[in-house]
């Protein structure tokens, strides 16, 4: 009997600050945000590892985006290179080094057109500001005005955006002295 009595007058524990007494739903509760924390850490951590290596990536893709494309003027520089030893060593053969140039530039063109660079029509046509940089008009009748007379150096497109324009001369209407006169009068 006497361990009946004992059992029923346990003491409480001693008082302490850092002990809270909780249900067994709010225990429940509280390890359930530990999983979420826990699952929380884990995913964050792999987003960050996902992020540098995608940064790393693109750098790397930045840094090597060209290389085949350098590789290919390489080609090119080896043409002209052999061009000028041939200029060096045989001065009396000018066709065969301007053919030799003339197919030197068929690489170039024909490596510019495989990667969607072409050159902007200008001659002819009529002045477009986002295609054509003017410099120099012309005054003449026997053209529209605003239509390009002449190319000083050719404009290209890259992938349909113009990546140099071409400069050019443009034509204009003639003034008309008459009415000049007439005002002054």
């Amino acid at each position: 009997m006497k361990k009946e009595a004992d059992d029923k007058h346990v003491p409480p524990p001693p008082a302490d600050e850092n002990i809270i007494q909780i249900s067994e739903a709010e225990l429940q509760q509280l390890k359930e945000a530990a999983a979420y924390k826990d699952k929380y850490i884990r995913l964050y951590a792999e987003f960050e590892n996902a992020r540098k290596r995608m940064e790393r990536e693109k750098s790397e893709f930045v840094k090597y985006s060209n290389e085949v494309l350098l590789a290919e003027f390489l080609n090119i520089l080896d043409d002209l290179e052999r061009s000028v030893q041939a200029a060096n060593t045989k001065h009396e053969d000018y066709e065969a080094f301007l053919k030799g140039i003339q197919m030197v530039m068929a690489h170039v063109y024909e490596m510019l057109k495989k990667n969607g660079v072409k050159p902007i029509e200008a001659k002819g046509k009529p002045f477009d500001p986002h295609a054509h940089e003017v410099l120099m008009q012309e005054e003449t009748s026997s053209s529209e005005d605003g239509i390009v007379l002449e190319e000083f150096q050719k404009g290209y497109l890259y992938n349909d955006r113009v990546i140099r324009t071409s400069k050019v001369k443009v034509a204009t209407k003639p003034e008309t002295k008459t009415n000049n006169s007439e005002e002054k009068k």
